[in-house]
Formats: C-alpha cells, structure tokens, sequence
C-alpha cells in the first residue's frame, strides 16, 4: 500500500477559507520582510515562496506578480466594503455611511502595525510598488463611488454621478491622509480620532441641510457649537465602527469635527 504524500503545515492551511488568507498573509509578511533587508529588485518569487513554506506554484495560485503580494489582502477588503454597502440601512446618510466603510482599510493596516510600516516606507521607494498602491486606492474609491451613486440617484439627484465621484474622491483622500500621518507617526499617532475629525468634516461638507448658510437653524463655520461627547467602547471594537461612532456622536451634538480627543 503507497502512503500518500504528506503534505507541509502551509500546504494544509491553504485547505480553507481562513487558511488561505493566512496563508496569504504569509507570503505577504516574508515578502515585504526580504524587500526590506535584500531590496525588491533582488528579492524572487522562489525566496518569498520559500520563506513563507511553500514552493514556487503555491505562489502562483495567489499572485499573478511579485509586486501583487504587497497588498495581499485588497481583495478581501474590497468584497468586505460591498457587503457592507449591500446590507447598510437605506435610511442612512450615504456619504456617513461610505466614511464608516471606508475605515475597514484603517482597521486592516492597523492589525499589523510593523508589516504596515514596512509597506509604506517600501511604497516610497520603489516606483513599481508606487503605483501598485496608487492602483489600490483607485480601487476602493470606485467601490465608494458606485455606492454613493446608487444612493444619490435613489434620492433624486440628477447629478448623482458627479456628486458621487466628487465625495468618493474627497473619502479617499482624508483615508489617506489620515492612514499617512499615522504611518509616518510609526502608528504612535491616535489614529481613531484622526479618521473621526476627518470622516466628520467629509461627511459634513456633503450632507444636504435643509436650512441655507446663515439661516437660521444653519450650522457652519462661524457658527459651529461646542459641545463634549463622550463614547465608550470596547478595546475590542474595530477601528472603523470606532470612527463611525464618534463622528455620528459629534455631528449629533453639533460638536466641532476639529475637536476630536480621544482616552487611551
């Protein structure tokens, strides 16, 4: 009787859903691990294959490219942020609730803080990674646009298109921001309460007020209320409910989204 193969312990965690993205989580930690003490350019498929446990066609069956696996879980979050969307309350604001989406992106950079850093110091260096990154974002920002046009047509808006490229593209950029300072900051910056201020002012700039500037009842600028919100949440609770908790909180106060502190 021949006795099967036996099979590495990388091999049989690819056996499932949840042993697929660990094992492309893997591969993603020894690459960027080898791009930083070797060099992207010096670094191959082989090496990455090999530190992470498994050969060259196991590689193969989860990136196209060596460049593909600095940003190995895009996908999953991308198809995260459309079930969300799929099943947000309709009676929601559409651009609160893209903002509040928009942080599953914080909360998967957040979960490895010392891969992440990584990644960024390898983005701006590496022109291929550069764009690969420029590529991810773009990504994402089409999900957010999608969805806003979907809900601005519901509601009647006939520039729905426009309206939602434009706060799609202003979603992404204070992610950005706020992902950026807080990488440069080596993750020591409060990253929370940086998405929340930023997330607020996004999401303000686009809320439709029935009252005009100036009105009445209007709440700008010069007329913004100070007011303390207090929110208590579990250690436990994901970065972007976080964000969307506090921003919903202030904005319901009629806080100033500047004023965001948060206790460790």
């Amino acid at each position: 009787m021949t006795e099967s193969p036996r099979r590495s312990p990388a091999t049989r965690v690819g056996a499932t859903a949840a042993g697929r993205r660990e094992l492309r989580r893997a591969l993603a930690s020894a690459a960027i691990d080898l791009f930083v003490a070797q060099g992207y350019e010096a670094t191959t498929v082989d090496e990455i294959a090999a530190a992470a446990g498994v050969g060259r066609r196991t590689f193969f069956r989860y990136f196209d490219a060596k460049d593909d696996v600095i940003f190995a879980n895009h996908d999953e979050i991308v198809a995260e942020m459309e079930r969300v969307f799929e099943t947000a309350d309709p009676g929601g604001d559409p651009v609160e609730v893209a903002c509040a989406t928009v942080g599953l992106v914080l909360d998967y950079y957040a979960a490895d803080l010392d891969v992440s850093v990584k990644r960024f110091a390898l983005t701006r260096t590496v022109p291929s990674l550069r764009d690969k990154e420029v590529a991810t974002v773009d990504r994402y920002q089409r999900v957010l646009a999608r969805y806003l046009r979907r809900r601005f047509a519901e509601q009647g808006d006939d520039s729905s298109g426009l309206r939602a490229a434009v706060a799609a593209a202003a979603i992404a950029a204070a992610n950005n921001h706020v992902l950026r300072s807080w990488l440069r900051s080596g993750g020591k910056d409060d990253i929370a309460a940086s998405a929340a201020h930023a997330f607020a002012l996004v999401a303000d700039a686009f809320r439709s007020r029935p009252e005009a500037a100036g009105e009445p009842g209007a709440v700008g600028t010069a007329g913004t209320t100070e007011a303390t919100v207090i929110a208590v949440m579990s250690t436990a609770t994901p970065l972007h409910e976080v964000v969307a908790r506090v921003g919903a909180a202030l904005r319901s106060a009629g806080a100033d989204p500047g004023q965001v502190h948060s206790v460790p």
